[in-house]
């Protein structure tokens, strides 16, 4: 086998750049889908039902994805061809979805279109977004595989802090932040339209300056994907994953179950707990809504931070369990603190629970899976851990509401608890090689 050639940084960086468009329209969509879904009448029991569709569309997508990828070859390359195919559709698809309320369509109409509408954003941006990672697996030695996830790291993080931001800086510098019942502001609307042109543009930048190895190119580096490569099957991998695919599945589930919970509630339990109010048309809540995207935009700085940090634990595990621990009392602050500047805390806490959850896993995962071969297909099977917890928690999400006594607040403790649980569970992971 040969040995993959150092890249330059330009060329790391151009990899991954189209991941910070990606990340524009995740960030959107996860800060905005429950204020969306509330303006147009949805009930916030019934509130955790819309947020299925984000990972049923991403464990779907991605391994069809991942599994079509590892088998293609055209003279646009691998991967790129997916890429841009899910950006194109994303961009359309991100002019649609806030607009959902402003078609002259009854409540129910405009909740179905919204609903069908998300269901094409999920989809196309899991199709873009899984390339980004398979295309560092592919072309990157591992002397500088560290430095290639670290610029896509920061460029994911970036992507997400302009995302967070956009409604607060639109309302900011004038544009309508109320609007009449049941139609989106006009602060989301050209949130969601300046995205989806940044979106194009860097993929377009991405797909004009990253040139794939040719198959023969590709196999000199990469023989172990020529193995056996068109006889398995989703089921035969995972009946031969390595244990720890499943160990740290087990922390999967109780970490992303937390942050579907917050993705889901986090809007109306900070308009709650500060503002006093849940009811959407109101500017308060409309101006709660701004807020806590600049606080998730406070919590991916707070990830940047840690990210940083992380490396200095000489136990990786350890490292893994403080970090859900930080991220679990953060959650269980929010309820707890009623001035807007206050609330800065507990997101930042938050930012280092989600610092190693997009670190650790893959960690643990990629370098228990070197000679398994179907590294695509496996990546996009490990993405099953993010989205089946997301499933399970959205579909009992309406019963907890009732059980917690319809506070949305309350969801925020109950996403808390389940982060302790989730770094209670790190330690059934054996990391020893």
């Amino acid at each position: 086998m040969r040995q993959k050639p150092n890249l330059s940084f330009w060329k790391l960086w151009n990899l991954s750049f189209g991941f910070f468009g990606v990340q524009i329209a995740y960030a959107l969509q996860s800060a905005n889908i429950s204020r969306i879904f509330r303006t147009l009448g949805a009930d916030p029991h019934s509130l955790s039902f819309f947020w299925i569709l984000p990972p049923l569309m991403g464990i779907l997508v991605q391994p069809i994805v991942g599994s079509l990828s590892d088998k293609t070859w055209t003279r646009f390359g691998r991967r790129i061809p997916y890429l841009f195919v899910g950006a194109a559709v994303a961009v359309a698809v991100m002019c649609l979805l806030p607009n959902a309320g402003s078609l002259g369509m009854a409540v129910g109409t405009a909740l179905i279109f919204g609903l069908i509408t998300l269901m094409l954003l999920d989809t196309s941006i899991n199709m873009a977004m899984q390339p980004f990672k398979m295309l560092v697996g592919d072309m990157v030695n591992e002397q500088q595989k560290a430095k290639a996830y670290s610029i896509q790291s920061f460029l994911c993080n970036a992507g997400s802090v302009v995302g967070f931001l956009f409604p607060f800086i639109f309302a900011a510098v004038g544009i309508g932040n109320v609007a009449p019942e049941g139609v989106v502001p006009d602060s989301v609307i050209w949130s969601f339209y300046v995205g989806a042109a940044i979106l194009i543009l860097c993929v377009i930048y991405t797909t004009m300056k990253v040139r794939e190895w040719p198959p023969q190119e590709y196999q000199e580096y990469n023989p172990v994907a020529d193995e056996k490569e068109t006889s398995a099957n989703w089921l035969t991998l995972l009946r031969n994953a390595p244990a720890m695919f499943w160990k740290v599945g087990l922390v999967q589930f109780f970490c992303w179950a937390g942050m579907l919970y917050m993705w889901t509630y986090v809007v109306d339990a900070v308009s709650e707990t500060v503002w006093g109010t849940i009811d959407p048309t109101t500017s308060d809540y409309q101006e709660a809504a701004n807020w806590t995207g600049v606080l998730y935009a406070i919590q991916a700085i707070g990830s940047v931070a840690w990210a940083a940090l992380l490396p200095r634990f000489k136990n990786t595990k350890a490292a893994y369990a403080v970090s859900l621990v930080l991220g679990g009392l953060g959650f269980l602050l929010i309820p707890f603190i009623p001035d807007m500047y206050g609330q800065i805390v507990p997101f930042l806490l938050i930012g280092c629970g989600w610092a190693a959850m997009l670190a650790m896993p893959f960690t643990f995962v990629t370098n228990a899976l070197q000679g398994y071969g179907h590294m695509g297909a496996y990546l996009g099977l490990f993405n099953g851990t993010i989205c089946v917890p997301q499933i399970v928690a959205a579909v009992c999400g309406g019963t907890i509401l009732s059980l917690v006594g319809g506070h949305q607040s309350t969801m925020m403790t109950v996403a808390g608890v389940s982060f302790l649980i989730g770094s209670a569970c790190v330690f059934v992971i054996n990391d020893k090689k």
